[in-house]
């Protein structure tokens, strides 16, 4: 397996000044989100929950494919929540932009469809978890597909931080909806794949063993210019 070596940066000082900026961004968009769910929970006594969650093989529970991970249960679930959103969210924002963009839709919706597909009859399935469990998922397929420093890195910490979700998608405790989260995790494989070039790789360190394979007429290994026609 090779593993995608980056170059050092030119000019280190700015390097690090603008991965700062690159990461305090990130938090502050998490930060902005968290706060999202934390005025809906807020305003959760003014109207009727029970209508915007997801209600498994009912019509009308379809509307909560949309509006079910802004809702959520109990402090404890919302704050779980916010604590993993804001977490795993700097960390996708940080590192992978674009391809968040194009998972958080697939993880949204297949969290929803999974948990009306698959729920129990009369069961209500609402929180954000599944969505999170899609950036984790997204997260995780980069690393394995990626395979440079960063993206191993990236995968590494997020099995640190929340490494017990990837049991989440099977059924193991009464009242966590598994569907959602198993909904979520196929999102965000898809979208880890859908997305593996959007955000570009860092250039390549060239070693001495590289001129010592290109004499000896192996092929060199080089990184692309364009991310959109990289291999994987």
């Amino acid at each position: 397996m090779h593993l995608h070596t980056p170059a050092p940066p030119l000019d280190p000082i700015q390097q690090r000044r603008l991965d700062a900026q690159r990461w305090r961004r990130a938090f502050n968009l998490s930060l902005a989100a968290v706060l999202l769910v934390l005025v809906v929970y807020a305003m959760q006594s003014s109207f009727d929950v029970d209508a915007w969650t997801v209600r498994p093989h009912l019509v009308d529970g379809l509307r909560g494919v949309v509006t079910a991970p802004l809702l959520h249960g109990s402090v404890e679930h919302v704050g779980g929540n916010a604590l993993g959103l804001l977490a795993i969210g700097t960390l996708t924002i940080a590192q992978y932009p674009r391809a968040l963009l194009r998972t958080l839709p697939l993880a949204w919706l297949g969290s929803g469809l999974a948990a009306w597909w698959l729920g129990d009859p009369g069961s209500q399935h609402l929180g954000a978890s599944g969505v999170i469990n899609g950036m984790l998922f997204m997260v995780l397929t980069l690393g394995l597909v990626r395979r440079d420093r960063p993206a191993v890195a990236a995968a590494m910490l997020g099995l640190t931080l929340f490494g017990g979700m990837l049991l989440s998608v099977l059924p193991h405790e009464a009242g966590v909806s598994w569907q959602s989260h198993l909904g979520g995790a196929i999102g965000g494989v898809l979208g880890g794949l859908w997305g593996r070039h959007a955000d570009p790789m860092p250039p390549r360190v060239r070693y001495s063993w590289d001129e010592e394979d290109e004499a000896a007429g192996d092929p060199p290994i080089e990184a692309p210019t364009d991310p959109q026609q990289h291999a994987a």
